[in-house]
């Protein structure tokens, strides 16, 4: 009988969603300081719309990608409703995505070997 937890996802689902969730940290944190310049120059002193008009649409299609990303790993490493709340409004301050992407890769890289240790598999094999 296994003592793995039968609400989490496998752990190689929960490592295809946490790559997932770290590269789309990574691009959000970038395209908010992008989005940040692009305000900067629509709203400074020689007043030019033209980026911002552009990025702006880019950025709410890549936020809406680490939502997705936010989300599905939320689901498969059994996250309350509030931590995942709690991370999507990540995306609206700078620095935040790239701080909560090392935090959640530590603590999903330590559920990941919890869950190793509790079901080693047929005859001490690690699960795929």
């Amino acid at each position: 009988m296994s003592t793995y937890p039968t609400s989490l996802a496998k752990p190689k689902q929960i490592r295809s969603a946490l790559t997932f969730y770290r590269v789309m940290a990574i691009v959000a944190g970038l395209a908010l300081f992008v989005l940040i310049a692009a305000m900067v120059v629509k709203y400074g002193p020689p007043k030019s719309p033209g980026f911002s008009q552009v990025w702006s649409p880019i950025h709410g299609v890549i936020y809406m990608a680490y939502a997705v990303s936010i989300a599905n790993l939320g689901i498969k490493s059994a996250w309350t409703p509030q931590r995942i709340v709690l991370h999507l409004l990540t995306g609206f301050v700078p620095l935040l995505p790239w701080l909560a992407e090392r935090r959640v890769t530590a603590e999903t890289r330590a559920l990941l070997h919890r869950a190793y240790v509790a079901d080693p598999g047929p005859a001490g094999a690690r699960p795929a």
